[in-house]
């Protein structure tokens, strides 16, 4: 039997890493009950890790035309068309949750063209899609489009901002052979 190959950037101990960055894993341990892998693989590099999780926040947690649930949609959408493993099993529970929908992420992952959403969200994530796969074709009929459902100019600025930050992160996820927590695929599937 062959021994597995040593991981190329091993997680390092939460109690090696400044207090800051020890101080937020430990707050997510707490809330959660376990440490997700991509806090724990992005603490390899501490100035990096800092950067990456403001930028996450300023994104994903304040409040704007998209609902939280809408902004995981547009990750799962878009990580499961860039093949990352980790985003669309984390980031799939998380909607399932913030949804409170058990299917939805499946469906998303799968085809969100198939799944049981509005047709403001359907414009939301081909436009998402379309920034994460070809940005260059993104033309003013596309902004008509969305303003069309709804969406404000900041809108269409978050929609892309997230379609593009996790085009990154699904990229290092990628190359860092991150793992999904097993928590992750139970979450949100049954109804408390």
């Amino acid at each position: 039997m062959t021994q597995p190959a040593p991981k190329r950037f091993p997680a390092p101990a939460i109690d090696t890493l400044p207090d800051d960055i020890r101080t937020r894993l430990l707050g997510v341990q707490e809330k959660s009950g376990f440490v997700p892998n991509v806090f724990l693989t992005l603490a390899y590099r501490p100035d990096e890790f800092r950067a990456f999780f403001a930028y996450h926040d300023a994104l994903m947690e304040k409040d704007s035309g998209l609902s939280k649930a809408e902004r995981e949609m547009i990750v799962v959408a878009t990580s499961s068309a860039n093949q990352c493993q980790y985003c669309v099993i984390a980031h799939g529970a998380i909607l399932r949750i913030r949804a409170k929908n058990p299917q939805i992420a499946d469906q998303i992952a799968a085809n969100y063209r198939k799944a049981d959403i509005t047709p403001r969200q359907r414009a939301m994530l081909d436009f998402a899609m379309k920034v994460s796969a070809e940005a260059q074709l993104v033309a003013e009929a596309d902004f008509v489009s969305l303003a069309g459902h709804g969406f404000s100019d900041d809108d269409i600025w978050d929609i892309a901002a997230i379609s593009a930050f996790f085009a990154l992160s699904n990229r290092m996820a990628n190359v860092t052979a991150m793992r999904p927590n097993d928590e992750f695929y139970l979450m949100g599937r049954l109804p408390k």
